[in-house]
């Protein structure tokens, strides 16, 4: 796990969870991890290698999904790897019969595949495709996912675990239209739907996280000196949320950012195109 400067550990506090209890909990169960070959996805399957579950990895990165079924399997995990864009909708609707094939039942899925996009309007005025491709990987491919495994997570009392952001429960801010349209519209769906889905047996959970240390914000090179997560550390309230079977994690610090949106949303709104303009202006 990477080590935090003063200012991050005060941000993101240790999160303290019981190997044992994740242990006897999970004993056997499967467990379907979207966007595992790399960051989140990738530390959660590691985090637990050590366990008897069956892990089903899919992501875009095949050669990386190998080296990860070699390594867990030399512990205690055994490992289905699927290589598909979960955007496209043949390697889609492929990796939804491979799911339906395996003899073993889906226990608790791991919904963490995404894309961000940081980009100016102005810059995106011929780049419609940011806009759809982003739609695509965070909002129409987890429905489409949870729509064809729901019976079988309902017959298991199984787990739907979303990775979310901290930005689904704030004032939008300026450059992230794409990425903040499309993570708002997943998380608005799979609230609404875990009412449902909590009648019939099924455990759902919300995990709003914010700047993690993964690739996918290395293009944003503002965020190399913000503080950020580590992907280990959010590994660890991803599978303590397996047992608590916890509704929602969220940074301590949410609430204040919630108060001010909701109370200072006119200032915000007021002040954030002044610091633009100055921006542009030092252009």
């Amino acid at each position: 796990m990477q080590k935090y400067n003063l200012l991050e550990r005060l941000l993101f506090p240790p999160t303290y969870f019981n190997k044992k209890k994740l242990r006897n909990n999970l004993k056997g169960k499967t467990i379907l991890i979207t966007g595992a070959s790399s960051g989140i996805g990738e530390q959660v399957a590691y985090l637990l290698a050590d366990i008897n579950v069956h892990l089903i990895l899919v992501g875009r990165r095949v050669e990386k999904l190998s080296t990860m079924k070699s390594e867990i399997e030399k512990e205690s995990a055994k490992v289905s790897i699927f290589r598909a864009d979960l955007r496209n909708k043949e390697e889609m609707e492929e990796f939804l019969a491979f799911i339906h094939r395996l003899p073993d039942r889906v226990d608790i899925v791991v919904s963490n595949a995404g894309i961000s996009i940081n980009r100016s309007i102005h810059n995106s005025l011929d780049r419609y495709h940011d806009f759809t491709r982003t739609m695509a990987i965070n909002y129409f491919a987890p429905v489409q996912l949870l729509l064809s495994v729901i019976p079988l997570l309902e017959k298991n009392n199984g787990q739907i675990i979303n990775i979310s952001t901290v930005n689904a429960l704030l004032i939008p801010i300026p450059y992230w239209a794409a990425y903040q349209a499309s993570k708002s519209a997943f998380d608005t769906w799979f609230r609404s739907v875990a009412l449902e889905l909590n009648v019939v047996g099924i455990s759902t959970t919300s995990i709003y996280l914010p700047l993690v240390r993964t690739p996918m914000i290395f293009p944003t090179t503002a965020y190399l000196k913000m503080p950020a997560m580590c992907p280990n550390h959010v590994a660890q309230i991803i599978c303590k949320s397996m047992y608590t079977k916890r509704k929602k994690y969220w940074p301590w610090w949410l609430i204040f950012g919630q108060f001010a949106s909701i109370f200072f949303r006119g200032i915000l709104e007021a002040y954030i195109p002044i610091v633009l303009r100055k921006r542009e202006e030092r252009k």
